[in-house]
């Protein structure tokens, strides 16, 4: 007798397929700043002003679309959010001042792509997993990265080939073929289809509705995780991750580069190998969340991205040489590593609300990325360089490493005055109170 996998694998597929689709997008700035600079004569902070509200929004939506997968439930959110990224993509072929850049580019696909952004990770693994949660994880949140590697090189090719124009209507036209898939794979909850989660004992029921709205619920958890030591440690580390990745290396590699002679593509090139590492190094960082304290984790992970990032400025050069390519690699394994580690312990010490905190956490990462981006952009036009930048990301990802063992000093104290005893106990045991314990204490 065969039997069929779970259900909860196969809405896995769908979402790591949605998180690929609205990668793409999201891996155009360093590709196209150069040729926006160069056609329309905009300086580099203006179009990474752009980039910064891009990647504003794609935080600050992440809580907000949390709750509201609650309420409408995961398949409509992503559904629309996959039509604004495509809209957005769209439109901006037809942009002919920086305002509309900043509103097609940074609003429009902010917006969408913050609807897919780790909160929906977070919520899918919350509800369709208990067993693997952290490998699924990994999985997932490499999605963003796979589009990366999917994108970032054809996008290159085709600037450097063609126009930035049929780059973006590449990404629109990758975003709606989602679309479909969504709507007919992709189900809320495993009560849907008479399953329960898997690994899970018994039956877990579906999360009710939040009572007064989404965004009411998205700031009602806010506020109660902020009154915790441990939600200002990972929003705190996590916002410098977002400095170091997506707001300094994700949008200005590419420029500095090409600052020293390298070509667009090979830069490119070098990116996409980020994202190769990146996949094995968050599945793996998975893994190990589920047997590793997670705290240990991120100071680890932090504190070996700022030693890198210290090497960097020594290594750029007009070829891809050997040093780099082993930045490249070690940078790809710990691009977001962070992820697996920093949802556990969302769902560790906040229980049901566990995804929508990691919302909130989540657009720390965003506001840190966007700071990053617009402040690079401003060295870059004052200095000439980008050595500068590259330093305090260093420095920055020390103090991520020193927050991060900070938490283990808060723990349950923290939320057991915030939630009350009974709510605190709930957090410890995970969202749906049926997580497993390894030896060493560690939630899995």
């Amino acid at each position: 007798m065969t039997h069929r996998p779970h259900r909860a694998w196969l809405v896995a597929a769908v979402t790591f397929i949605a998180l690929v689709g609205a990668a793409g997008f999201r891996a155009t700035p360093g590709v196209m700043i150069n040729p926006l600079h160069e056609e329309f004569g905009w300086p580099l902070s203006t179009i990474s002003l752009a980039v910064s509200i891009n990647l504003l929004l794609y935080g600050l939506t992440s809580p907000f679309a949390a709750a509201l997968m609650d309420r409408f439930g995961i398949r409509q959110v992503v559904a629309w959010a996959l039509l604004l990224v495509a809209a957005g993509s769209g439109l901006t072929v037809f942009m002919a001042q920086s305002w509309q850049l900043i509103l097609f580019w940074g609003v429009f696909v902010g917006l969408g792509t913050g609807s897919m952004a780790l909160a929906f990770v977070a919520t899918v693994t919350n509800r369709w997993f208990v067993k693997h949660r952290g490998v699924v994880t990994g999985v997932l949140t490499a999605g963003g990265a796979a589009g990366q590697l999917v994108f970032l090189p054809l996008l290159a090719l085709i600037v450097e080939q063609g126009t930035w124009r049929f780059a973006s209507l590449t990404v629109a036209l990758a975003a709606l073929a989602v679309v479909p898939l969504v709507l007919w794979l992709l189900r809320d909850h495993p009560g849907e289809v008479g399953l329960t989660a898997y690994g899970a004992s018994g039956p877990v029921e579906a999360p009710p509705a939040p009572v007064g709205g989404a965004a009411r619920r998205a700031v009602k958890a806010l506020f109660s995780a902020a009154r915790t030591k441990t939600f200002w440690y990972l929003a705190g580390g996590f916002a410098i991750c977002g400095m170091t990745t997506n707001g300094l290396v994700g949008t200005h590699f590419i420029p500095a580069a090409h600052d020293h002679g390298m070509p667009t593509t090979a830069a490119a090139g070098l990116l996409a190998l980020v994202g190769i590492f990146d996949i094995a190094g968050t599945v793996f960082s998975g893994w190990l969340t589920d047997r590793i304290d997670s705290r240990v984790l991120l100071g680890i992970y932090y504190g070996l991205r700022g030693v890198s990032l210290a090497i960097l400025p020594s290594l750029f050069d007009a070829t891809a040489h050997p040093s780099m390519l082993v930045f490249i690699i070690f940078y790809g394994l710990d691009w977001v590593a962070t992820v697996p580690p920093t949802v556990a312990l969302c769902r560790e010490h906040f229980g049901a609300d566990g995804a929508v905190v990691f919302g909130w956490v989540f657009a720390s990462h965003q506001v840190g990325a966007a700071i990053a981006a617009t402040a690079a952009g401003l060295v870059r036009d004052s200095l000439g360089e980008y050595t500068v930048a590259w330093y305090v990301a260093a420095g920055l990802s020390m103090v991520a490493a020193a927050l991060s063992m900070l938490i283990a000093h808060s723990g349950r104290r923290d939320a057991a005055a915030v939630l009350g005893p009974d709510r605190a106990h709930a957090a410890g045991e995970g969202a749906e109170g049926a997580l497993t314990r390894t030896p060493g204490g560690q939630a899995g």
